[in-house]
């Protein structure tokens, strides 16, 4: 685990951990408000002085502690949307899609995976909620 942090839980790509990556993920915390509001005083000095002194992390003690942060800044920074369609939308998609075969729909199993179409029926779910 040198370079990089170890896969999330929800299965996105590893994020390398070097000065660069952390310094850019910094900046987008902060434009979003999240570095301040979601992480405590010496989360933010951890990663600020793992920026300045570190170009690359090989600690992997080091490494798994900047990850669970990484990972923790990434999670405030996901849109509701983006969470939804994570955690609601896929399951929508494979009941629709389960109908779908049923019917006798062939190209119904790919809709479980269809990235526009998850994001459709959340949008759409969230809309019902509004209205």
């Amino acid at each position: 685990m040198s370079a990089k942090s170890e896969k999330s839980s929800n299965g996105t790509k590893s994020f390398p951990l070097t000065r660069e990556a952390l310094t850019k993920l910094k900046l987008k915390a902060v434009r979003r408000g999240c570095w301040f509001r979601d992480l405590k005083h010496n989360e933010r000095k951890l990663l600020d002085l793992t920026m300045r002194v570190v170009e690359k992390v090989h600690s992997f003690l080091l490494a798994k502690i900047v990850s669970q942060l990484v990972r923790k800044l990434h999670g405030a920074m996901e849109s509701m949307v983006h969470r939804l369609m994570r955690t609601e939308g896929r399951s929508m998609a494979e009941y629709v899609a389960r109908i779908g075969e049923s019917w006798g729909n062939t190209v119904a199993k790919f809709w479980a995976t269809d990235y526009a179409f998850i994001q459709y029926l959340t949008v759409n779910n969230l809309l019902a909620f509004k209205a």
